[in-house]
């Protein structure tokens, strides 16, 4: 697509999207059938080879024709006096889709592989709409993207865009205020993010086995043979063996995932926008408008702590409940490996000055009640009655001792960390068992407020408080239901009073 500085009239993206196109859709189709092919590979006879290799280039015909029918049925323009954004696309189905400029919450500007070799550059907006992200573009040059973005943010006109352009290619652009050096992302990866790493790790293994299972069943191995193999091989010493291949395992796709995700990450001000760039083979450019964050969020966990770095979340709107989980995601900016100077410098950016925490306010003690119960005496309870019935699960009696403990030190350093503090500007939650975060959120940010109560606390004055806003709710419970209630009242004075917007 040629440079061009007036979106007004409807246009198609680069040429080059025929290919990037393309081969989204032979990748889509390639992994729906990877294992098909592999059999069907393997089980063929020679004279079937032929029908094979056909498959395979009707697959990548279909693939660039439809790529193409994509790209000449996919326009795009600025309706400036509107001030929205209208995209058509579909090949059968014809859609229109209409952003309004004030709805758009971040722009982001992405390079793969493929477009990397072929010189385009992927255009992705997002708005708080229930589908997540509205529109993406695959291909666009770099200055037509970059002058797009500032349209569609800033709703400024060309001229103003050109030259600042211009003023960016002369090497007079304001310089990256934060970033975050190879060997900071090396502490970040052994310091954080395991969970999601397990989760990964376990879904790989998953599916290996569910595919493996498949391909026993197509070949006609018999699965007893190999499971009695493999359970020769298991013995005490192997066990801990393939533990510490696992945890090595966990480490390395930490770190793999921590540096293609954030691999020279800088974040620099441009104007009245945030821009986040990183990314290792994939790069990454995402613009944010400071006043549309809601929630604004730092975590540091014991580690962390005696490094003197923290991890930092910008949450934007989203409805939950209609979006998918990685859609979701996709609204929340991480942000890792700051340092306390960088995270205050953050938090002036977004926020207007870097919050102190006000007076404070904690959970009763019978914050503690149901958590043991529920999950620690009951189902320990019941272990006992099975261990005490069941010889073969009597030996483990230990495990659930150690269990009961450890939990219980748990939930107590949770009801420890768990409370509120509130100051006349901000509203700032603290929770946590290793990773201590504290969410701040300004009171005008707020979109509703829910109080409750269980009956049998009214006589010890003791309730539940939720805070509702477009990035998710804040909880805080088994506080003082009086004070409670004057903490309500005060924010939405405050709320009516100083009338502000909350996007």
């Amino acid at each position: 697509m040629p440079v061009n500085n007036d979106f007004s009239k409807p246009q198609r993206e680069s040429a080059f999207g025929i290919i990037v196109m393309g081969a989204h859709t032979m990748l889509k189709i390639g992994k729906a059938s990877f294992f098909l092919f592999i059999i069907a590979f393997v089980k063929m006879s020679s004279t079937s080879f032929t029908y094979l290799i056909l498959s395979i280039s009707a697959i990548i015909v279909f693939s660039f024709i439809f790529a193409y029918l994509w790209y000449l049925k996919f326009t795009f323009f600025l309706d400036k006096e509107k001030q929205e954004f209208v995209v058509n696309k579909g090949i059968f189905n014809r859609d229109q889709v209409i952003i309004q400029l004030d709805k758009i919450q971040q722009v982001n500007i992405n390079q793969n592989i493929l477009q990397k070799i072929i010189g385009v550059y992927g255009l992705k907006i997002d708005t708080a709409g229930a589908h997540g992200e509205e529109v993406s573009i695959k291909a666009i040059d770099e200055t037509s993207a970059y002058n797009l973005k500032e349209h569609l943010l800033n709703s400024r006109t060309a001229t103003e865009v050109q030259s600042e352009i211009e003023q960016e290619n002369d090497g007079t652009a304001e310089t990256p205020f934060l970033r975050i050096s190879a060997w900071t992302l090396f502490k970040v990866g052994l310091t954080s993010n395991y969970g999601q790493s397990l989760a990964l790790l376990a879904a790989f293994f998953y599916t290996v086995i569910y595919e493996g299972r498949q391909l026993l069943d197509a070949f006609k191995i018999n699965k007893d043979e190999i499971q009695s193999t493999v359970t020769g091989m298991l013995t005490i010493v192997t066990v801990f063996i393939l533990i510490a291949c696992l945890l090595i395992v966990l480490l390395i796709i930490n770190l793999v995932r921590t540096f293609y995700k954030y691999f020279e990450l800088e974040i620099s001000e441009h104007k009245n926008t945030l821009l986040l760039s990183s990314g290792l083979i994939a790069k990454k450019n995402t613009l944010i408008s400071p006043n549309k964050v809601q929630i604004t969020k730092y975590s540091q966990n014991y580690f962390q702590k005696k490094m003197n770095m923290l991890n930092m979340s910008l949450k934007q709107a989203h409805f939950g409940q209609s979006k998918k989980g990685h859609e979701i995601q996709g609204n929340t900016l991480e942000i890792p490996g700051c340092n306390p100077t960088e995270r205050d410098e953050l938090l002036k950016m977004i926020l207007g000055e870097a919050p102190l925490k006000g007076k404070t306010f904690i959970p009763d003690w019978r914050f503690l009640n149901l958590p043991i119960f529920f999950k620690l005496i009951l189902p320990v309870a019941t272990f006992l009655i099975i261990a005490f019935n069941v010889p073969e699960v009597k030996p483990y009696i230990g495990v659930s001792i150690a269990y009961l403990i450890i939990g219980i030190l748990m939930i107590y350093i949770s009801y420890r960390r768990h409370q509120i503090s509130v100051s006349q500007d901000f509203i700032i939650k603290t929770s946590g068992i290793w990773d201590i975060s504290n969410e701040i959120v300004k009171p005008n940010k707020i979109q509703a407020i829910t109080t409750f109560q269980y009956p049998w606390h009214k006589g010890v004055d003791v309730g539940h408080l939720t805070l509702h806003t477009a990035a998710g709710q804040i909880h805080f419970k088994y506080g003082n239901y009086t004070e409670i209630k004057q903490l309500v009242n005060y924010w939405l004075y405050q709320v009516e009073r100083k009338n502000e917007n909350w996007m």
